[in-house]
């Protein structure tokens, strides 16, 4: 019996998928970080996910883990130099959208500038506000109602 479906990293995907745009599938492995781990792994980029073994499935896990292992360089993780460590890691799956809300949640914990306009819902990254932003507005103190 074939499977149609296939876990890796905590995402499922589907096992017809080529190895290379399977690994596209899951959150934070971007196309460059999916070629280096075929090449890496020795894999064949076309072959499909369905017909790889359980071992070589781990072995792509183990290689999203811990990527440095495997001879990818540090210029493709997606978090160099982490703040509270210093390490230089690669997040997937969830973890990057709970490292993601942790970053902002400190950011408005330590008052800056971006985490008060996170929390306004304003613009972070200093763009213009006299024309655009202007669907989900700061509700004002002192404002009319009709």
């Amino acid at each position: 019996m074939a499977k149609k479906i296939i876990r890796v990293a905590s995402t499922d995907i589907n096992a017809s998928l080529s190895l290379q745009r399977a690994l596209l599938k899951i959150k934070g492995i971007s196309f460059s970080f999916a070629n280096a781990i075929i090449k890496n792994l020795k894999f064949e980029p076309n072959k499909k996910l369905g017909e790889l073994s359980n071992e070589e499935i781990k072995s792509i896990e183990n290689a999203i883990k811990n990527p440095q292992k495997f001879g990818i360089p540090i210029m493709m993780l997606n978090r160099r130099k982490d703040p509270e460590n210093g390490e230089n890691l690669h997040l997937s799956g969830n973890s990057i959208i709970t490292q993601l809300r942790m970053d902002i949640d400190n950011l408005r914990r330590i008052r800056s500038y971006r985490g008060i306009r996170h929390e306004r819902g304003l613009p972070v990254r200093g763009q213009r506000t006299k024309s655009s932003f202007r669907k989900n507005k700061v509700s004002k103190v002192g404002r009319k109602r009709r």
